[in-house]
């Protein structure tokens, strides 16, 4: 089943290219960011799950141009991200486990439009990535029983502000207002049974970037929720970003439309808006790439704008 949030943050479920408006199965969540909506599912989920599959087979979907897609997971709890999760086509071998949060703030809607911030950065850079959706309270969880533990999976963009010497590897750059673009849907774990296999694709103005499988994992979904958990307890509803291959990073500039697609999740787009029209080789950033196959530095540290 493919869940998303609508216009003023009604439920409804995505069928034949529409949504079908499916809030009469939730009419007593009092809305206010639109969260409370998708936790009330996540949680009664098993109670839930047989009125929404009548709705789904029964009702009539609304075309997509005539609805607003919301973000499916509007201010999570935890919004985590692991760093450096990939073997970059297998030129390297597991490394030093680690991740970083993003503040909620920086969940961005479908369609939405990502204001690049007046800071001196080296380079924005785009990374795709396979989403978690966390269905479970837990703390320390094991990796036998993490899969217990995802509701499903949705798109991300862990955008990210390069600049140098602001914390462990500029991570403060990374969660400005709008830099966790996700959607356009989540999509119920039993419709994903290898989340292991999954392509995942991006396109900044149709000129393609990221292309990579989540194959290429350095700790797989079992070990990123066990190093989660380590750290934070989690709540249904928060999101684990599993991490991006940079080989296909580059970077991200005013006026730009940015796609990314994963199935069979679906495709997400926004929009790039950078009041100080800074300027970057439209192209696959291959030095930043690089320097993450060899370990020879951090992305984008030597990108300067043009």
């Amino acid at each position: 089943m493919k869940i998303v949030l609508f216009d003023d943050y009604k439920l409804g479920l995505l069928k034949d290219g529409g949504v079908v408006d499916a809030s009469s199965a939730v009419p007593n969540v009092q809305v206010r960011n639109g969260q409370e909506v998708i936790e009330e599912v996540i949680e009664n989920w098993d109670r839930l799950r047989p009125q929404l599959e009548t709705l789904l087979n029964q009702g009539t979907p609304i075309p997509l141009d005539k609805v607003k897609l919301r973000a499916p997971t509007p201010r999570p709890a935890t919004l985590f991200n692991m760093g450096a999760n990939y073997r970059e086509n297998g030129a390297l071998q597991p490394g030093i486990l680690w991740g970083f949060l993003k503040s909620s703030a920086s969940i961005l809607d479908p369609g939405g439009t990502v204001v690049l911030p007046k800071v001196d950065a080296n380079v924005f850079h785009h990374e795709a990535e396979l989403v978690l959706v966390l269905g479970k309270r837990g703390k320390d969880v094991t990796p036998a029983n993490a899969m217990d533990h995802v509701f499903g999976y949705t798109c991300g963009v862990d955008v990210s502000a390069r600049i140098g010497g602001v914390g462990p590897g500029g991570m403060l750059g990374k969660t400005y207002e709008g830099f966790a673009p996700v959607g356009p849907c989540i999509v119920t774990k039993d419709e994903v049974p290898e989340p292991h296999n999954l392509q995942v694709r991006l396109w900044v103005d149709g000129q393609p970037r990221h292309d990579y499988n989540t194959s290429d994992m350095a700790r797989q979904i079992p070990q990123c929720i066990e190093y989660m958990t380590s750290v934070v307890p989690i709540t249904p509803g928060d999101l684990l970003f599993t991490g991006t291959n940079h080989q296909g990073i580059g970077p991200i500039q005013d006026g730009e439309t940015v796609e990314i697609e994963i199935q069979p999740i679906g495709r997400l787009d926004f929009h790039v808006s950078d009041p100080l029209k800074r300027r970057w080789p439209k192209a696959i950033d291959e030095v930043s790439a690089k320097d993450v196959r060899e370990r020879t530095g951090g992305p984008g540290q030597r990108s300067r704008p043009m």
